[in-house]
């Protein structure tokens, strides 16, 4: 019986095609010409987070709605984060958020898909100490014109989204005022979404991003001219990918000049394990949320534990360069 595939992975199946001829280091020009090889920019070899603690409890998990727009681009925007109250349960709609300063992590979803496909892993996230923001791209998410090239557009609208997030820290009477490290900020996506990740640290280099977490990604488009400070990276790709190439999942990643590990699914696909509760989602959420304890939170002994959640059960392999 075959395997079946939902809406949003069957619609990324046409990001290649709508990348085609796009070289992982270069990105067309608005009159479709190449555009001359980006110069390669050094970076600091040591992340700038300082040494902290990540907090050992788990969070209820609280969610709410923005509503965005950038110039006309509509951006609807998720954000979970942790709430106060007893853990575990479904996200509790505008809970009260929990005591604390917690950092960011943006993430950006595949093509066909929107934000709540992947509230399994992002609640793990909110619940562990982040306030994970996620918007909904115009013309990449469900029900919309699933125009490919429009993904590089998308950095753009994740630095705006940010600013807005990161707003609400000084913002009189809201839920989330003096709850958000803005000093401690992170981006994170899945295929499209892993291409707009990438653009956020070449092309379109936001230098408030301290880490990034790229799930089934490629540089099509955005280019591996990394740039700016030191940002730890996690890349995470299933070696059967249908959509995008292990391959070229690997490529972008051996251009990383930080701080880098690769999470290899051997039995993985484009993206299923992030969609459901499976033995593999739980070697991905677990070994992402100790990354992002090292990475935004500066915690040491969250180091020590990345590569041993990374290999629990021999479901992955991990190539660790943190």
């Amino acid at each position: 019986m075959p395997r079946r595939v939902t809406p949003a992975l069957m619609a990324s199946i046409v990001l290649i095609a709508g990348l085609v001829g796009c070289s992982a280091d270069t990105r067309p020009s608005a009159s479709g010409q190449t555009p001359p090889a980006e110069p390669t920019t050094a970076a600091a070899s040591t992340p700038k987070v300082a040494a902290g603690v990540a907090p050992k409890n788990t969070f209820a998990v609280g969610v709410r709605q923005l509503k965005l727009n950038r110039d006309g681009r509509v951006l609807p925007t998720t954000l979970w984060y942790p709430a106060a109250g007893q853990s575990g349960g479904a996200p509790k709609r505008s809970a009260t958020a929990a005591e604390g300063r917690f950092p960011v992590v943006m993430f950006s979803h595949g093509l066909g898909g929107r934000p709540d496909d992947y509230a399994k892993l992002l609640t793990r996230w909110a619940a562990a100490g982040f306030v994970v923001a996620a918007p909904t791209f115009p013309h990449t998410s469900k029900g919309t014109d699933n125009n490919v090239l429009d993904v590089l557009n998308q950095p753009a609208d994740v630095s705006y989204a940010l600013d807005q997030v990161l707003a609400l820290d000084g913002t009189a009477g809201d839920g989330l005022r003096s709850r958000l490290d803005g000093e401690r900020v992170a981006a994170a996506g899945h295929s499209a979404g892993g291409v707009t990740t990438i653009g956020l640290f070449t092309a379109g280099r936001d230098e408030r991003l301290d880490a990034g977490v790229v799930f089934a990604g490629t540089a099509l488009g955005v280019g591996t001219a990394f740039a700016g400070a030191a940002a730890p990276q996690l890349f995470v790709h299933g070696e059967l990918d249908e959509v995008v190439d292990y391959a070229a999942g690997k490529a972008a990643y051996d251009k990383v000049p930080w701080p880098k590990a690769l999470l290899s699914l051997p039995k993985g696909d484009h993206g299923r394990a992030l969609l459901g509760d499976t033995a593999t989602l739980r070697v991905v959420s677990d070994t992402s949320v100790e990354f992002l304890r090292w990475s935004l939170y500066g915690d040491a002994e969250a180091r020590k534990r990345i590569s041993t959640d990374a290999t629990r059960g021999d479901i992955a392999t991990f190539d660790d360069h943190l």
